[in-house]
């Protein structure tokens, strides 16, 4: 499979799991983009031990940890007063209010319904976040479950 394939494949999905990490479309789209730099520097070390999809979601994940350290190491700076705070044009409110609420999960929650979320089966996300396959059907169960709270507590803007 070349670069250009895999990119076309797995661009979207990686880009949503980064954005259920970093809550920030921009943050995500960065992140998305290290993510296939990485990807692409390191392809020919590839070792196809696991499906190349797992290795780039590992990748991702990797990213994003790192970015979300970082974001906790510095403190935030002011924003600008003269710029808007505008939502991405094509973004719909309940999929914004979704990964609103995805990110309030710990960490390894948000990993793994981010995962869910772009249909990689639970044997890959247990061999990516390091759980057990039951472990991860019980914690997947149990996030929606989460989730499915918190959105109710949003439920009246809809």
């Amino acid at each position: 499979m070349s670069f250009e394939e895999i990119y076309d494949t797995y661009y979207s999905k990686i880009f949503r799991v980064c954005m259920g990490y970093m809550n920030d479309h921009d943050r995500a789209r960065d992140v998305t983009q290290d993510t296939f730099i990485t990807v692409w520097q390191k392809l020919d070390q590839f070792r196809n031990e696991s499906a190349i999809g797992t290795w780039i979601f590992r990748i991702a994940s990797n990213h994003c940890l790192r970015q979300l350290e970082k974001q906790n190491r510095m403190p935030p700076g002011e924003m600008p007063a003269e710029l808007e705070d505008k939502a991405p044009p094509d973004t719909e409110g309940q999929v914004q209010l979704l990964y609103k609420c995805i990110a309030q999960l710990p960490e390894i929650d948000r990993i793994i319904i981010s995962l869910e979320l772009e249909e990689v089966k639970q044997a890959e996300i247990a061999c990516i976040t390091g759980l057990s396959e039951t472990n991860i059907r019980v914690k997947v169960y149990r996030i929606k479950e989460k989730l499915s709270q918190k959105f109710k507590k949003y439920e009246p803007q809809y």
